[in-house]
């Protein structure tokens, strides 16, 4: 209102989510813009939150599973990323029967940002 911006330069999700509008910048190109929110939506991705023990090597399992683009670890769980949703879900469903806490969760500008900088390189090299 009063004409004034200011321009934050972060690779923290946190302090990105509470600017208005966001710009991701890879190579000199643009890959993203808007309301955070619409960001997310835009990505079309989901995401499963998976918890329990030994997720290390859960995350090298889930890596070349089927609907799986992304696994990052996130605190004491992995957030387990896909485009295909119904895949994705297919896929994750087993590790219930093997102790493994599976729950959808919400995806967000980390994930959105984790996704979009792992192809970047290779589309404007």
């Amino acid at each position: 209102a009063d004409g004034l911006t200011v321009l934050v330069s972060t690779h923290y999700m946190d302090e990105a989510e509470r600017c208005h509008r966001i710009v991701y910048i890879s190579y000199g190109k643009v890959i993203a813009a808007g309301k955070a929110g619409d960001v997310v939506a835009a990505s079309g991705l989901s995401t499963f939150i998976v918890s329990g023990s030994d997720l290390g090597a859960l995350a090298d399992e889930m890596a070349h599973q089927p609907g799986v683009e992304q696994v990052a670890p996130f605190g004491a769980t992995l957030h387990v990323v896909g485009s295909n949703a119904a895949l994705l879900e297919t896929t994750l469903a087993p590790l219930r029967t093997r102790g493994f806490g599976v729950e959808r969760g919400e995806t967000s500008l980390e994930d959105v940002f984790i996704q979009l900088m792992s192809g970047s390189k290779d589309n404007f090299a």
